[in-house]
């Protein structure tokens, strides 16, 4: 608040606000930390003062007066917020919150298993209540000491490892295994198949669901076939431009995540091949619908994982002392037309383009 000559005296304070509302300390406290039985007279004077003065609340020092010594705010560790899958898991799980007046503070983890426990640790000294994170370490022990003070914790997309928490995951080796039989279905028996890190475990589920519908099928897993560590769209562009020159290549390609489909899309239109090489992705993405021909995928539903793993953290708030639970999310395979695409349509055009 400005004093004479301009200069400020400092942060407005509680006392500042009681004294220009002409309310006690308390009433003002009750106020901040919206606690009942206030009357709307005194809420308005208290209120018009907070905005007359520019009042901001101490965060530490209210969760210290609140009775259930709470924050009043959760963190939700993403590999990447920037990418379309996370981002909906994000604004799934903000609009949970934000019905109970709780705030997100969030961090992309990057496949950074340190970055993972620091931002972990990190937030849980600024005491968030709960704690959603889709793990890229092999091994969360470092958070038992948040387990053993009660600290809820949720996995979403990815299982943890080292403590007991509930868990959200797609079904990733169904889906893959869908993909893959949608291929071998419309004739396909040379299928590449492109995933990202070994390390993470959804890229392993998914391939393990390729593999499962190969030999299901009395097909000869190639390894030849299958490229991994592929974790940008950049990295599989070139890995599909390589497979795509070999003597024998594949005829339709599984891609196991947004990235990589959106890199195998480029390569074949780079190839001119988007029309004879069929393609099914793993994970939807924005404007997969119109391209040509438009990106079967196999579509997870971030925004149902990012509310089952709010729900799930609030009800631990809340009290619920079940074992953890297992919640799978189902994943839906949408016809575009790419993966519908049979072996040999790349002769059959250049023998329609010939008639011409």
């Amino acid at each position: 608040m400005p004093a004479s000559g301009g200069r400020r005296t400092g942060r407005p304070t509680m006392n500042d606000v009681a004294r220009i509302a002409r309310v006690s300390l308390k009433t003002v406290s009750r106020v901040v930390n919206n606690e009942p039985n206030v009357s709307p007279v005194l809420i308005a004077q208290v209120r018009s003062a907070i905005e007359t003065l520019g009042y901001r609340p101490d965060i530490g020092a209210s969760t210290l007066r609140r009775g259930d010594r709470r924050s009043g705010t959760i963190a939700l560790l993403l590999e990447d917020v920037g990418n379309p899958f996370s981002a909906a898991l994000h604004r799934a799980v903000e609009d949970e919150a934000r019905a109970r007046a709780v705030q997100v503070l969030t961090g992309s983890l990057d496949e950074d298993p340190r970055r993972e426990r620091e931002l972990a640790r990190a937030f849980a000294m600024r005491r968030a209540d709960g704690l959603i994170i889709a793990p890229v370490s092999s091994d969360q022990s470092y958070l038992i000491t948040e387990v053993h003070t009660d600290t809820p914790i949720v996995f979403v997309d990815r299982p943890g490892h080292g403590i007991p928490a509930d868990t959200v995951l797609a079904t990733n080796v169904i889906g893959a295994a869908e993909a893959t039989r949608h291929l071998i279905a419309h004739g396909h028996r040379r299928i590449g198949c492109l995933t990202d890190y070994t390390r993470i475990s959804t890229a392993r589920f998914r391939q393990e669901g390729y593999l499962t519908a190969v030999r299901e099928a009395g097909l000869q897993a190639d390894s030849r076939l299958i490229v991994t560590e592929l974790h940008t769209a950049a990295a599989a562009e070139s890995a599909v431009m390589e497979l795509l020159h070999r003597p024998d290549p594949p005829t339709a390609l599984f891609t196991s995540q947004n990235l990589i489909t959106t890199g195998a899309a480029r390569a074949l239109r780079r190839l001119g091949l988007h029309r004879a090489v069929a393609l099914v992705g793993f994970d939807d993405f924005p404007l997969a619908d119109l391209l040509d021909p438009a990106v079967t995928v196999i579509a997870q539903d971030p925004a149902l994982m990012g509310r089952t793993a709010a729900q799930a953290l609030f009800r631990r708030l809340d009290g619920d002392t079940a074992p953890p639970a297992e919640h799978w999310i189902p994943t839906t395979l949408i016809r575009r037309g790419s993966g519908e695409l049979p072996p040999g349509a790349r002769l059959r055009d250049e023998r329609l383009a010939g008639s011409l």
